[in-house]
């Protein structure tokens, strides 16, 4: 048997396939493994979506279940999943004290894993090199970041910059973790409590029921998630106003 060796063009190329697409590939993988599980779980029990998800919420309501949903937050970035959902979910099961803790733990694992996905790409680039990678405004940040790291992402968290956006940037220009860090905690609060106080007002039990009632809905930690969002939005549109008028 005649033994072929490997064309090191092909073997190059989808090696450069891989390291481009790595975070999309891996996005893929976790995501068929979500439905994969939640189809197959589905399918032995033989229950519906709705279900299943109520399950899932049980599961969340267990002892271990803190740490099963702070493992995924942590780990939504790399799934591309959004962090809205995730943080209403947190202040739907435990509600406004207990889920803006587990909520702010998790979203700060979540930006520390996104700050070192970022140090990982840019790994061997020179801390310049935005080049092709960022927008004009975010090449404009990156500039600030590099020069005053803790009042930029301060800045950047609070006029609601993508967040997931916010901490590969921050990694890739091997920004400092402790004012990275202190301003991502700080930044992020208004918007945290905002939907977790939106996932609070919820029922999430009769949601899952089919049988949401007005009635059921606490007006009051509603009416405190829309003046909290109110409130940021003026200060986003504020602070943008101002990043505007520092540009020009």
């Amino acid at each position: 048997m005649i033994d072929i060796p490997p064309n090191p063009i092909t073997t190059s190329r989808a090696l450069r396939f891989l390291d481009r697409h790595r975070q999309k590939l891996v996005a893929a993988m976790i995501w068929l493994a979500m439905a994969g599980s939640f189809l197959g779980y589905s399918l032995v029990t033989n229950k519906s979506a709705t279900e299943t998800l109520q399950d899932v919420v049980n599961l969340l309501r267990t002892p271990a279940g803190p740490f099963l949903y702070i493992l995924i937050y942590t780990l939504r970035p790399l799934a591309f999943f959004s962090a809205v959902i995730v943080t209403l979910l947190g202040g739907a099961i435990w509600g406004p004290l207990w889920g803006t803790l587990f909520v702010v733990i998790g979203s700060n694992m979540s930006a520390t894993l996104g700050d070192a996905v970022g140090r990982a790409v840019g790994q061997g680039k020179g801390s310049d090199d935005t080049t092709g990678t960022t927008s004009g405004v975010v090449r404009r940040y990156a500039e600030r970041l590099r020069a005053n790291a803790f009042t930029t992402v301060l800045v950047m968290r609070l006029i609601y910059l993508p967040y997931d956006m916010v901490n590969y940037l921050a990694g890739f220009l091997r920004i400092p973790y402790r004012p990275y860090m202190l301003a991502s905690i700080l930044g992020s609060l208004p918007g945290t409590l905002t939907f977790v106080l939106a996932g609070a007002s919820l029922p999430i039990d009769d949601i899952f029921a089919g049988r949401l009632r007005i009635t059921a809905i606490n007006p009051w930690t509603l009416a405190l998630s829309v003046v909290l969002f109110v409130a940021g939005l003026a200060i986003s549109r504020l602070l943008r106003r101002r990043e505007s008028i520092t540009a020009e």
